[in-house]
């Protein structure tokens, strides 16, 4: 069956200074735009979900809401330290839903902008951005996933991919 679930984090569409905070490999915030949305449409479907765990535009309003309507999917909002409209105002540019905290996906798994604390006795695995390539951070673990774009090939990754990764950190680890 294909996957219906993506992630991805820190977008940062129309944002010039994360072309050279990041090290991101485009010439230009056009080129970096259109190969975000080239390379999600052409991993997402209508029908399917993404999550976006935050900092996903630069722009004003009306362009963020532009790009928005561009992108395959349902898109749901988890809001980063850059995402600073209302979530009414992110509803209006075609989030199905925002949220300006973490939330709790199928049980388990914890999505959030920011990494959050998770230790080994805790029942939950938590999938974030917000730290782009910063080697402090490993993209995966027993319990945890980095969906940063840097991270990800600049393309939403499947909620099944994220998955496997975790399990097999877990079975790297024993």
């Amino acid at each position: 069956m294909p996957e219906t679930t993506y992630l991805i984090a820190d977008t940062h569409f129309g944002d010039a200074a994360i072309l050279r905070y990041e090290n991101r490999p485009f010439q230009s915030v056009e080129e970096m735009d259109e190969a975000i949305i080239r390379n999600w449409n052409s991993t997402v479907r209508e029908e399917d979900t993404v999550f976006v765990l935050g900092d996903f535009s630069a722009y004003a309003l009306q362009k963020t809401a532009d790009i928005c309507k561009r992108l395959n999917g349902h898109k749901y909002l988890i809001m980063g330290n850059h995402d600073t409209a209302s979530a009414s105002d992110y509803l209006a540019c075609g989030f199905a839903h925002v949220s300006r905290y973490p939330i709790i996906y199928d049980n388990f798994w914890m999505l959030s902008h920011e990494p959050l604390y998770i230790n080994r006795n805790m029942p939950y695995a938590n999938i974030f951005g917000h730290v782009h390539d910063n080697p402090m951070y490993r993209t995966d673990s027993p319990q945890s996933f980095c969906a940063c774009v840097e991270r990800i090939g600049y393309t939403p990754i499947g909620f099944s991919e994220v998955r496997k990764r975790i399990m097999d950190a877990c079975r790297s680890a024993e």
